[in-house]
């Protein structure tokens, strides 16, 4: 597929194939004609409106939240919006990844491209500025409620603006005012409702569960493919990944996962030989409905992530064709707060069913040495990663409790209920992290154990892999130090690229 060099914010919907696709080619944003008329008009609706106006208007001539029923003077709108950008500069925790705070920008800048949100086209092209300069406003991954949208993390991403903050420029954090020298800006000076419309939306949550969104997806491609190896140094059998069994339980991502399992091992030595077991355990057996639930639940997350990173979700909302301002709770991050707490359910259950084959392996079943050594009892071999998988199988269970589940009032009680959708995004991170563990220790043990199995070869895919990672990670023959083959193991998953073909074989039998 060709490079994207340049992609025109407000030119299109966002998608996260797109989104993926810019990040990898490091694209250069820019505003669209379109995208201008349409902040422009919103703009200058807005100006006219505060002037002529003697109606308060929500976050433009008033405080914020509870203090919406104090009137601002019109000489202080500016300082209105300034002061809001500071004080709500109260992100905390741990730095967020830069890969996130480039989709935090992208992100704001496509809703505001809109055209309901009441800024300057000189704010829009400011964030992306800082996008196209890899400009790394500091953000903390804790203080958000999702309620008012991100409001902590997003004050933290804008302070810069106005010349703020801190930023990550070169590799050295610096202040936001040095920033605005290097390149010879002035901070931007906000008008009415800028920094409400900065401040309120969802886009760290959004940016979070697309990040998400990309890993998990590679740890589903992982998983498929360790599934099928622990299938064959099990010497499991084919049969539930047939076609038929699928078509009458017809769940989408059921379907796919029998397609790409049959392709997986087409060709195999192992799968074709005749089985002296007629059945295998629930780890096996169950891999069609099991990954494919996960998968029907990542593309379900994928389309509700895709309505809401087009969406406009900063408060109020301005109408300028119909005269309406309109304060409302689009911001509220229940929709996807949801969704990521499902995500998170269903991620788990891909570490949960893998340890399950770990521990299948090395029970000394079918023909494999105990603990797969040749030498069980002076050797332990795999005997403790699978303790390793377990412990953080269980944290991930921990992880996967939904926290949208909490609220706690805010705002001297104005904000009555919040989403949490910002602890149910960021806590993805932490069940994808020990997804890689898992899924490393099951590559660790399914290749132990498909070379127990020759002469007999896999699949010409499978024979590929093993030959790429037996590079790495060679045969245990006799007790190793486990932690290294482990991170040698990982480091091979960062950078091995998992390429699956689905066959159109949707009448066969066989693999």
């Amino acid at each position: 597929m060709k490079t994207l060099e340049t992609y025109a914010i407000g030119s299109s919907p966002l998608t996260y194939d797109l989104i993926e696709k810019i990040l990898k080619d490091n694209t250069r944003l820019t505003l669209s004609d379109e995208a201008i008329a349409k902040i422009s008009h919103c703009r200058e609706y807005l100006d006219k409106k505060t002037d002529e106006n003697t109606v308060p208007i929500y976050g433009v001539t008033t405080g914020f939240g509870s203090l919406c029923n104090k009137h601002i003077s019109s000489q202080d709108l500016s300082t209105l919006q300034e002061n809001l950008v500071k004080s709500h500069s109260c992100s905390i925790g741990t730095p967020v990844d830069s890969t996130i705070v480039k989709l935090m920008l992208l992100l704001k800048a496509h809703a505001l491209s809109m055209g309901f949100s009441g800024v300057q086209v000189e704010t829009v092209q400011r964030i992306l500025d800082f996008y196209n300069n890899d400009i790394l406003p500091v953000v903390y991954d804790r203080g958000s409620l999702g309620a008012s949208g991100d409001l902590a993390p997003l004050a933290n991403l804008f302070l810069p603006l106005i010349g703020e903050g801190k930023v990550l420029f070169k590799d050295k954090v610096i202040s936001g005012k040095e920033v605005l020298n290097i390149f010879g800006w002035n901070p931007i000076k906000l008008k009415s409702k800028e920094g409400l419309a900065l401040l309120n939306g969802t886009q760290f949550m959004s940016a979070n569960g697309i990040k998400a969104l990309i890993d998990g997806w590679h740890m589903v491609n992982c998983f498929d493919l360790f599934g099928a190896m622990s299938l064959e140094g099990f010497d499991g059998r084919i049969e539930p990944f047939w076609p038929q069994i699928q078509a009458v339980r017809p769940h989408p991502g059921q379907i796919q996962t029998g397609r790409v399992f049959r392709s997986l091992l087409k060709g195999s030595e192992i799968i074709a030989r005749e089985k002296a077991h007629v059945q295998d355990p629930y780890s096996f057996r169950c891999i069609p409905q099991v990954h494919g639930a996960v998968k029907d639940a990542m593309n379900h997350v994928t389309d509700v992530l895709h309505t809401e990173i087009n969406s406009v979700t900063d408060n109020p909302t301005v109408f300028p064709d119909e005269d309406l301002v309109i304060s409302g709770g689009n911001f509220h991050g229940e929709p996807i707060a949801l969704v990521f707490d499902y995500m998170g359910v269903a991620l788990h259950e891909l570490g949960n069913i893998s340890e399950r084959r770990v521990a299948q392996l090395i029970l000394g079943l079918r023909g494999l040495p105990e603990f797969l050594v040749a030498k069980p009892g002076l050797n332990s071999g795999f005997m403790i990663p699978q303790y390793a998988a377990a412990s953080v199988v269980s944290q991930n269970k921990m992880y996967a409790w939904p926290a949208s589940c909490d609220s706690i009032v805010s705002s001297n009680g104005q904000e009555d209920l919040v989403s949490m959708g910002a602890n149910a995004a960021t806590k993805l991170h932490k069940i994808i992290s020990n997804l890689k563990y898992i899924a490393a220790i099951e590559l660790m043990n399914a290749a132990q154990a498909i070379d127990f199995r020759r002469p007999l070869k896999s699949s010409p895919y499978i024979e590929q892999v093993m030959e790429a990672y037996r590079k790495e990670v060679p045969f245990v023959e006799d007790d190793v130090v486990m932690e290294d083959y482990i991170a040698k193991t990982m480091e091979f998953l960062d950078n091995f690229e998992i390429l699956i073909e689905e066959p159109d074989d949707c009448c066969t039998q066989s693999a």
